[in-house]
């Protein structure tokens, strides 16, 4: 049992299985002595070891474990040695007996660990259910006081005192009530048994003292033990009361609406939303046991929905807003205690409305949850009321499937794709019969054109019945027989994705994983892929691929191989590659029995798969080359060796591409090559073709090595490489403009690290010749940064202007620069310097634009000319450094470590002397690089490397994260301008380093690295008493831009929260400052902490509750900002003072009002607020004087969260009466008009509008009129708005450019009588009682849009501009028009000819766009009304929508007997506009049409062949028609003629031009390909 550790300490190694062994034995009064003595040896070592262990958290881990187990031990012996305890006790004195010492002992050893700060939850646990278990045997009344810590030392015994000295002690930490009261209840019983005195006080002291801890606990772990204690408080508290007699004291304190009950419901409500998931669940399991007490303790125990308790309860939580996700857990208890229709009797249109919260997907798993207990609850009462079997159906169906079918056939289409996920499946699972009244219901009205409506909501109901095994297909008949196939085919190429997801997921899921496809199954899913690869919504192909999973006939294999011809678009190749993944990862592509796949798979198909490699797209590479890589051998024909060699050279020859890109491709197309086994023959031969004068590395002979082809053809690979590096960084340290130019870094290094990231490291056999490789390596990469390091770590790498004062630093900008600077000019950033290599000297320097400078030109003979800029240096360099920090990151995480205990056999490659010299690198590019894209890239490299210190056995570099950090900690602290350290750019790389070093760190340790650096950055980040100077204020900019960082890393998850207080305190402080640079940092940091504080914002609105919290929840999370918050805002509001004209603005204000404006008030705070936030209203009122217009509105909505929602009435009446009530000389119209924004912010937080508020300046009509003009009030409130609309200048006959308005506010006054106007006429006119209805309301909406003022125009065109984006899916959804009237085009156009102000002529082009789109789509319904393709009418794809408009076309050609004249010209649409023009560099044009919402288009060849193919249909239809020789004869010139341009072309492009020259290559296919197809047109076309 005894071990000892590195230092000879004695530590106690407990294990599960020893504790186990002594559960067994029965002598346990022989064990406590030695127990006692163990325990107490651990107690006193553990302090001197764990600090001993400081930075070794694995070490750390094991120590608790061992303490744990120790302790453990002791509890068990304890648990069973109750009658010699007792004896010892009660018996014998003090110092006679052996027992009685040993428990002394151990009451000792527990308080230790108790107070002690270091150890972890579970060993906490464990003491004090010890501790309790002792003290509780004998003096009940001591472990009370224990708990309060107050009277128990004079009232104990004196060895009692002495060996739980530390639970006397006011100063002891705060936790240890906590961890006292959780051993209270987890030890004692309280089931079935009546209490005594002591044991009813102990049990409503418990809860008294753990609430006391809401405000005072910080760290996210603690929060959770307070809740979980509590809810096991709650529980023992069900337990006694569920007694035949509970006593009247716990009864009348338990009891609901007792002050206790209260406020625990007010913890409830203040951690409803907690982070901490297992907080939530707490609270809503406490919840639940507090209405199990309740029921117990009224007098409403047989009937509970006629408590008044209850029933106000309920009215509150449904009072709630809806986005408060804790409300839904507690309604869900309420459910269970109360059954649904006591719900539904309060609040009948309950189901409505949480349907209507579907939409939101933060809002459907909590909606749909309460939606399921509400129906299985509803199901069950009205079944046991009615006797007849199916007699409660119609009613269940009209509470709850009724909503459902009206939600689903008007919804947005994520909120119909949530009701899928979640909802439906459940309602299906509760009453499957219901399925046959959806379809009833939807089938009869699934044919609206346009609309996705039933048709949709058939689809989404029949997909969620099949997939949860309700719907069962027929042999040979689909759904049943309940569908038609033609409204099957309709929903398959549907306008909507998610229509058309649902019905493929219709046809392709089941609820039985071996259920086949029927043969019309197999037909709708052909009918489906053609138009629906191309789709552009990333959400539709995915689910198109996750879908298509079922069994493929090669019909599929060969459309999707048919995909990858050149000019394909991103979205196509992406859709095919999944699909073809999903056939090599579910079945193969060898050849041989059953679904043969691999006879699908020609040397073409390989070939264009091959292509994709050479896409600019990062994941369709990544999906080609592991397509590649299953496909059979014989296809891809990688085993010929002259393919392997041309693909090898290319791979090379792209290495050292000065595009990113082709760097890439090349890792790609090496790491397809490293599984040849002819790769080392084929690599010796690119090395002798080329003639390069450089040795070559020894290649590895496989028949004399045990190690695999991978790792030989590896370390070929990277030799070579590397052979290839070293030459180049000797050339880059003579000449970095050359290297960038011609042999940029950064693509060799990129290969080598892509090349090892496949190899197994943990199983290399050639372990002497991969240290050899990896010390190169590291040397190599050293060189490579001290190239391009000056570059990268200059004050501006950007310009490269030399403004730094070191020597060293200077000298080498100073080199690059003269290399880089024209001789003619110094304007080198956007001028380029010509090399021209055949000159020695390197004088050939010509000025050249820079737009033509990114491309080598030949120059002739050997040589070639480069035209370089500043600009192409950065890149190489920053690139460069980018793979250097990227290789060494993954040579230490991935390469095995040569450390006795990790790898004793001596298997190790990387020294730990190495590893910790890869640190160093590290940390002088993240502290001294000024280029983002350097030192991001490089703290990737850098986590890598401090996630393998933390893993490995090496007790040295387990220690280095925290020596880095205290140093880099200290020179943070020691900083000032003539410091290496960046203070510009939020401090570079700075917080990326500290962020690496602390998230090395364990999330189950104690987190000592993140406190101390939180203590550490906070207190530098406050302002100091010092003079605030550039100087002095640098270790603050960097604090404060360390803590941005900290509080943003979403791996440090809720062990920053207790971190955020004293951050928020550092933001709003650093407002104050006089530097510019801290006042920066902290704008930063403050809106970082607000994103940190209420959450990722979740919509457009700046205001949506979905980001606030209410003003309880907020102060018991931060309790530390209540006090700093109200003296901040005291000193703000003491300089707000508008009576004498001036603008004072505090600087903190905007920042106070801001953080108070997002806070909100509750139903449930009650009518009188322990956090006492009375103090702030007068505060926030006397802002709301402020003579700065925006501070008034932030003050008035900061004003709402400290209402009182019983105290708003007497509140909007003090208000109103401090307005003046005549004019005088002393009237302040900003005083008037910021108490009418808070009247009206207050107003909108009751129920209803009392009261009309006399209007008193021109600000009052926004304030109180515009926000009401959404909800039907009373008609005469619209009858008087509108008068005083045709009374006012705006519509006036004079307008208002005849009027003056001069006056201040005058603008703002024409805005708000626009808000009205907008709402007559485009917002909500079916409200308004118009004369004339549809000429006054378009003469009133034209007056302006021509009004002279642009800002009235501005707000109008903005609101039609919405309504017409809406026009589209209202006329679908609900049948209405787009307007209430016939909107004037013209208008819209003469606006666009006069205007002048840009916002709102970018808006009238928005505006006629929206038309456009309007008129287009009668187009399509044109289309879609023809019967084409086999499907029905109704709206349909775009790719489909285009075939049919083709085939319109050639029938209309019938029709009007232009057959031959629309062939010709169709013709000529076929053979393009590039003509012979192949040689343009300009990239290709891959698209036919723009894309925009039509999304009307398709790629060149698609385009081409679809031609090609409805001409074909229609020359056979109408045999031969009769076009003229001479246009036969011209159309034949032409396509010959490009012919022959296509074939000229093609030769004179390099080997494998799809990867060398791709542009070029898919231009010149795409040429012949449109050449052939026209040519067999016209040879068809000719007489025979």
């Amino acid at each position: 049992m005894w071990s000892r550790t590195g230092k000879g300490f004695p530590v106690v190694l407990y294990n599960d299985e020893k504790v186990a062994w002594m559960e067994s034995c029965s002598c346990y009064p022989e064990f406590l002595k030695n127990v006692s003595s163990m325990v107490c040896c651990c107690a006193l070592t553990f302090d001197l070891l764990f600090r001993g262990l400081s930075g070794r958290h694995v070490a750390q881990a094991q120590l608790m474990q061992s303490c744990l187990a120790a302790v453990k031990a002791s509890m068990l012996v304890v648990q069973r040695s109750q009658e010699p305890i007792t004896t010892a006790v009660l018996s014998a004195s003090e110092d006679q007996s052996d027992l009685h010492q040993a428990l002394s002992g151990l009451l000792s050893c527990y308080t230790c660990i108790l107070t002690d700060g270091k150890a972890k939850t579970p060993i906490f646990f464990t003491c004090n259910s010890t501790l309790c278990f002792c003290i509780y045997l004998h003096f009940l009344y001591i472990y009370i006081y224990c708990i309060c810590s107050v009277g128990a030392g004079s009232l104990a015994p004196q060895w009692l005192r002495q060996s739980c000295a530390g639970l006397y002690e006011s100063s002891r930490p705060a936790a240890v009530a906590l961890y006292l009261s959780h051993g209270a209840l987890a030890m004692l019983s309280w089931r079935g048994k009546t209490l005594g005195p002591q044991a009813e006080k102990l049990l409503l002291l418990i809860p008294e003292v753990l609430l006391s801890l809401d405000t005072r606990v910080k760290e996210s772990s603690t929060v959770m033990v307070v809740a979980r204690v509590l809810t096991l408080w709650s529980g023992a508290a069900v337990d006694c009361v569920q007694v035949d007699t509970c006593p009247p004291l716990l009864r009348s304190s338990l009891i609901g609406g007792s002050s206790l009950i209260a406020r625990l419901h007010q913890h409830i409500y203040a951690h409803w939303e907690h982070p901490l998931d297992g907080v939530r669940h707490q609270t809503r399991s406490m919840f639940q046991n507090l209405l199990t007490i309740h029921q117990h303790c009224s007098d409403h125990k047989s009937d509970p929905t006629g408590d008044p308790y209850i029933t106000q309860l309920t009215q509150d939580l449904l009072a709630l807003e809806w986005h408060m996700k804790g409300k839904y857990g507690t309604l869900g208890c309420l459910v269970e205690h109360l059954g649904a229709e006591y719900l539904l009797k309060l609040d009948g249109g309950l189901p409505a409305r949480l349907l209507g919260l579907m939409g939101d997907q933060t809002m459907a798993p909590y909606a749909s949850d309460l939606l399921e207990k509400l129906f299985v609850s509803h199901k069950a009462q009205l079944c046991a009321r009615f006797m007849d079997a199916d007699g409660w159906i119609d009613g269940w169906h009209e509470v709850w499937v009724r909503p459902l079918l009206q939600v689903l056939c008007t919804a947005r289409l994520d909120q119909t794709t949530y009701i899928l996920d979640y909802f439906l499946p459940k309602l299906l699972r509760c009453n499957p019969s219901s399925l046959s009244h959806m379809v009833q219901a939807l089938v009869c009205s699934s044919g609206s054109a346009g609309s996705r409506g039933a048709l949709g909501a058939l689809m989404t109901c029949l997909r969620a019945a099949r997939s949860q095994g309700v719907l069962k297909s027929v042999e040979e008949e689909l759904c049943g027989g309940l569908v038609p196939l033609p409204l099957m085919r309709q929903a398959l190429v549907h306008k909507h994705d998610q229509v058309r997801m649902d019905a493929l997921g219709l046809v392709c899921e089941s609820h039985r994983s071996t259920e086949t496809l029927s043969r019309q199954e197999i037909e709708l899913i052909r009918h489906f892929l053609p138009f629906n690869l191309n789709s552009q919504s990333p959400g539709a192909r995915q689910q198109s691929v996750s879908l298509l999973k079922k069994e493929f006939l090669h019909w599929f294999c060969e459309t999707l191989f048919q995909v990858f011809h050149p000019g394909a678009s991103f979205s196509r190749c992406l859709m095919a590659l999944h699909l073809l993944g999903l056939i090599a990862e579910h079945f193969t592509f060898n050849t041989g029995c059953g679904f043969a796949l691999g006879d699908s798979v020609s040397f073409s198909h390989a070939q264009a798969v091959l292509c994709c490699l050479a896409s600019n797209f990062l994941e369709v590479k990544q999906l080609a080359c592991n397509l590649l890589q299953k496909l059979p051998p014989a296809a891809v024909r990688l085993q010929e060796p002259e393919r392997l060699q041309s693909l090898l050279q290319v791979a090379l020859d792209l290495s050292t591409s000065t595009k990113p890109f082709d760097s890439v491709t090349a890792s790609h197309l090496l790491n397809l090559l490293l599984h040849q086994p002819g790769l080392q023959d084929a690599l010796l031969h690119c090395i002798q073709k080329q003639h390069i004068p450089v040795q070559p590395p020894a290649l590895i002979q496989s028949q004399t090595s045990e190690a695999s082809s991978l790792e030989q053809n590896t370390l070929a690979v990277v030799q070579w490489l590397m052979v290839c590096l070293k030459e180049e960084v000797l050339k880059a340290e003579s000449s970095l403009l050359q290297a960038a130019a011609s042999y940029p870094l950064y693509g060799r290094a990129h290969c080598i690290t892509a090349v090892l990231q496949p190899l197994n490291t943990g199983s290399l056999v050639l372990l002497s010749e991969w240290r050899a490789v990896v010390s190169e390596l590291i040397g190599l990469c050293y060189r490579m940064s001290d190239v391009v390091s000056p570059v990268v770590q200059s004050s501006s790498p950007e310009g490269l202007i030399p403004m730094d004062t070191e020597s060293e630093t200077s000298a080498g900008l100073q080199k690059i620069l003269q290399e880089i600077q024209p001789r003619d000019t110094n304007d080198f950033f956007t001028s380029a310097r010509e090399l021209d290599p055949s000159e020695s000297d390197c004088n050939s320097e010509q000025k050249e634009p820079e737009n033509t400078v990114h491309k080598p030109q030949s120059c002739g003979g050997d040589g070639e000319a480069y035209r370089v800029t500043a600009q192409m240096v950065l890149v190489c360099c920053w690139r460069t450094m980018k793979e250097v920090s990227m290789l060494l990151g993954h040579l230490c995480q991935s390469m095995p470590l040569c450390c006795p205990l990790t790898h004793a056999e001596g298997r190790g490659v990387v020294t730990e002397d190495q590893v910790e010299g890869v640190g160093k690198y590290f940390r002088e590019q993240l502290l001294q690089s000024r280029h983002r894209g350097a030192f991001e890239l490089a703290y990737v490299g850098f986590v890598r490397l401090t996630e393998m210190l933390c893993r490995s056995g090496s007790a040295t570099l387990q220690q280095l994260p925290a020596h880095w950090l205290k140093e880099v900690l200290e020179e943070v602290k020691s900083s000032d301008p003539s410091s290496k350290l960046c203070a510009t750019r939020r401090s570079a790389g700075i917080p990326f380093y500290i962020q690496a070093l602390l998230s090395s760190e364990p999330k189950s340790s104690s987190c000592g690295l993140l406190k101390m650096t939180m203590r550490s950055l906070t207190a530098l980040a406050m302002p100091s008493n010092d003079a605030d100077t550039e100087s002095s204020s640098v270790p603050q900019v960097h604090a404060l831009n360390i803590l941005r960082a900290l509080y943003r890393d979403t791996r440090l998850g809720e062990n920053i929260v207790p971190f955020v207080s004293d951050g928020m305190q550092a933001a709003i402080l650093g407002f104050t400052s006089p530097v510019w640079a801290v006042r920066n940092s902290s704008t930063l940091l403050f809106s970082t902490l607000i994103t940190r504080i209420f959450g990722v914002k979740k919509g457009k609105d700046e205001h949506s509750k979905k980001n606030r919290m209410t003003g309880r929840e907020f102060f018991t999370r931060f309790p530390a900002l209540y006090p700093f918050l109200l003296s901040q805002l005291q000193e703000a509001a003491a300089s707000v003072n508008s009576d004498s004209g001036q603008v004072k603005l505090h600087p903190s204000l905007f920042l106070l009002l801001l953080v108070l404006g997002r806070l909100y008030p509750s139903p449930m705070d009650g009518s009188s607020s322990p956090l006492g936030l009375a103090p702030f209203m007068p505060l926030i009122i006397r802002c709301g004087r402020s003579a700065v217009y925006r501070t008034r509105e932030m003050a008035a909505r900061a004003l709402v969260p400290f209402v009182l929602v019983t105290q708003v009435p007497s509140t909007i009446h003090t208000l109103l009466e401090e307005l003046p009530q005549e004019p005088g000389p002393g009237l302040q119209q900003n005083h008037i008009h910021g108490t009418l924004l808070q009247v009206c912010e207050s107003t909108l937080v009751s129920y209803s509008l009392q009261q009309s508020i006399n209007l008193t300046c021109y600000m009052t009509y926004k304030v109180c009129t515009i926000e009401y003009l959404q909800k039907p009030l009373n008609v005469l409130f619209y009858c008087e708005t509108l008068q005083i609309l045709m009374a006012s200048e705006l519509v006036a006959p004079q307008g208002p450019d005849d009027t003056n308005l001069s006056v201040p506010g005058a603008t703002q006054y024409l805005q708000s009588l626009a808000h009205i106007a907008v709402s007559v006429c485009v917002e909500s006119p079916h409200l308004w009682d118009c004369p004339e209805s549809e000429g006054f309301q378009r003469d009133l909406l034209e007056r302006l849009l021509r009004c002279p003022h642009y800002e009235v125009r501005l707000f109008a065109l903005d609101q039609l501009l919405r309504r017409l984006q809406k026009t589209e899916e209202e006329s679908q959804c609900r049948g209405q028009g787009p307007m209430p009237f016939d909107l004037s085009v013209s208008s819209l156009t003469s606006l666009a000819l006069h205007e002048t102000y840009p916002g709102c002529q970018a808006k009238v082009r928005k505006s006629r766009f929206c038309i456009r789109i309007l008129y287009t789509g009668i187009f399509v319904r044109l289309l879609s009304s023809t019967a084409f393709l086999g499907v029905s009418t109704g709206a349909v794809s775009p790719p489909v929508a285009l075939e049919m408009g083709v085939g319109l076309l050639c029938q209309l050609f019938q029709m009007w007997g232009q057959v031959a004249a629309g062939m010709v010209n169709l013709i000529q649409w076929l053979l393009g506009d590039e003509q012979s023009d192949t040689r343009c560099e300009e990239s290709l044009d891959l698209f036919l049409f723009e894309k925009g919402d039509l999304n009307l288009w398709a790629e060149p060849l698609s385009w081409a062949r679809m031609l090609h193919r409805h001409l074909s249909a229609l020359i056979s239809v109408t045999h031969s028609p009769d076009v003229s020789t001479t246009e036969l004869d011209r159309l034949s010139a032409i396509a010959k003629s490009n012919a022959l341009a296509a074939q000229r072309s093609m030769k004179g492009l390099p080997a494998l031009p799809q990867f060398s020259a791709t542009i070029e290559y898919a231009k010149i296919s795409l040429l012949k390909e449109r050449t052939s197809l026209a040519l067999n047109l016209l040879d068809t076309l000719r007489p025979s």
